[in-house]
């Protein structure tokens, strides 16, 4: 396009698309045969899930249980399962927020007779708004969960309790997001 044409009122439009790629990796190996942490897996998403730390963060929950094709999430995360195998791994697909594009999953995977590593991998691109959101609150609200949820399967099997203490920035980000909760629960 000469530069002539833009003096007449043609435009040329030049998109740029910004993304980033995202792995985030939390694995924790428990002393415990694999058979044990298996047992708990299979109580993911349910009512009485033994994995995930539903006292301090929103439950997962998924329309079919534990199965491919399951629709959910926890809090205003969404996806679907893409493919599950009882007592090794269930992977999930997201769907929502936007910009959020791939998929995190759990493994478990037996490193001895009497040890086990519990696994969570997020492995995305994200684009848009999520570029903001992710680096600034997610991925720290996501870090802080990822450990609660490792120290409720390890205090399954212990006496002495382990407790992951969150940072600064996890307590401000909860305590913005209880205020915000509130104040809409009040205008409802």
């Amino acid at each position: 396009m000469s530069p002539d044409a833009y003096a007449n009122g043609k435009t040329k439009s030049i998109v740029c698309s910004l993304n980033m790629k995202v792995i985030n990796v939390h694995s924790r190996i428990v002393q415990q045969p694999k058979a044990e942490l298996a047992a708990l897996f299979k109580t993911l998403a349910s009512r009485d899930d033994k994995m995930l730390a539903t006292d301090k963060w929103p439950a997962m929950k998924l329309d079919a249980g534990l199965s491919v094709g399951s629709k959910g999430g926890h809090g205003p995360i969404r996806y679907f399962v893409t493919d599950y195998r009882p007592g090794e791994f269930i992977r999930f697909q997201f769907t929502k927020p936007n910009g959020f594009d791939g998929g995190h999953e759990f493994e478990i995977i037996e490193r001895g007779p009497r040890e086990t590593e519990i696994k969570h991998t997020i492995t995305m691109n994200i684009s848009g708004v999520a570029l903001v959101t992710w680096p600034l609150a997610i991925r720290w609200l996501h870090d802080a969960l990822i450990e609660d949820a490792f120290d409720k399967v390890e205090n399954h099997f212990t006496q002495v309790k382990k407790a992951s203490a969150w940072n600064m920035w996890v307590k401000i980000l909860r305590a913005v997001m209880r205020s915000r909760s509130k104040r809409s629960r009040s205008i409802q």
